[in-house]
C-alpha cells in the first residue's frame, strides 16, 4: 500500500502532460526540492515558481500545508526572478523609518503592547500567532508576526536573536517591514 506522502503530487488530469497538477508542500520543501521530485531536474523550479507567483512571493517562502499548482515540464528552464527575498534594509533607512514602539521590552511568552501598523498588525498578530511572542511554527516561521529567518534579517532583525527577540525586536522589524515593503508582505495570506 503506498504511503500519504506518495499522495501528496494529485494530477488534475493524468493523460496530458501539458496539464497540471497540485502539490501540497511539507516542512523542509523548497521550489527546488518539489522540482526535483516532480520533473528530476531541480533546475526547473522557475516554473512552479511563475506558474504559483500570486501566492509565492519570494521564492525562498513556501509553507508546510501550502498547495502549489505544478505546470507541465518545461521545454527550456525558466528565467530565475530578479530579486529571490527581500532587500534588506540600509541602517540608514531603518533609523528613518523606525516607527516608535510602546510595547514591552522582554521575551515574555505573550503579546500585551502597542502594534506597529495599528489594526493592520493587531489583525496580523491575531492571525499569525495568537500573540504568542515566542511561538515557531513547524516550517520555521517566528514571533508575533511569523517572519521567516530571511525576512527577519531583510528588515533588520538581528539573526542571532531569530528565535529569542523581545516583543520590541519584533515591532521594530515588523514597522521596517512595513515601511519598506507595505501590507503586500502579509496582508494576502492573512486577510488583514
Amino acid at each position: 500500500m503506498a504511503s500519504e506522502t506518495d499522495y501528496r503530487l494529485n494530477a488534475s488530469a493524468t493523460s496530458s502532460a501539458a496539464q497540471s497538477s497540485h502539490y501540497k508542500v511539507i516542512s523542509g520543501d523548497s521550489l527546488s526540492s518539489i522540482a526535483g521530485h516532480v520533473y528530476h531536474d531541480r533546475a526547473d523550479w522557475t516554473a512552479i515558481y511563475w506558474r504559483n507567483r500570486a501566492k509565492v512571493h519570494w521564492a525562498d517562502d513556501i509553507y508546510a500545508g501550502e498547495v502549489l499548482r505544478i505546470p507541465a515540464k518545461p521545454k527550456h528552464h525558466l528565467k530565475a526572478p530578479s530579486q529571490l527575498e527581500p532587500a534588506p534594509v540600509a541602517p540608514a533607512q531603518l533609523a528613518a523609518t523606525a516607527a516608535p514602539t510602546t510595547a514591552a521590552s522582554g521575551t515574555g511568552a505573550s503579546y500585551t503592547g502597542g502594534v506597529p501598523g495599528g489594526s493592520f498588525g493587531e489583525c496580523v498578530i491575531e492571525r499569525e500567532s495568537g500573540g504568542n511572542a515566542q511561538i515557531m511554527n513547524a516550517s520555521g516561521h517566528y514571533g508575533l508576526y511569523q517572519f521567516s529567518a530571511a525576512t527577519w534579517a531583510a528588515y533588520g532583525g538581528n539573526p542571532a536573536a531569530f528565535g529569542d527577540a523581545s516583543v520590541a525586536e519584533q515591532n521594530q522589524v515588523f514597522a521596517n517591514a512595513i515601511a519598506a515593503g507595505g501590507e503586500d508582505n502579509w496582508a494576502p495570506y492573512d486577510g488583514c
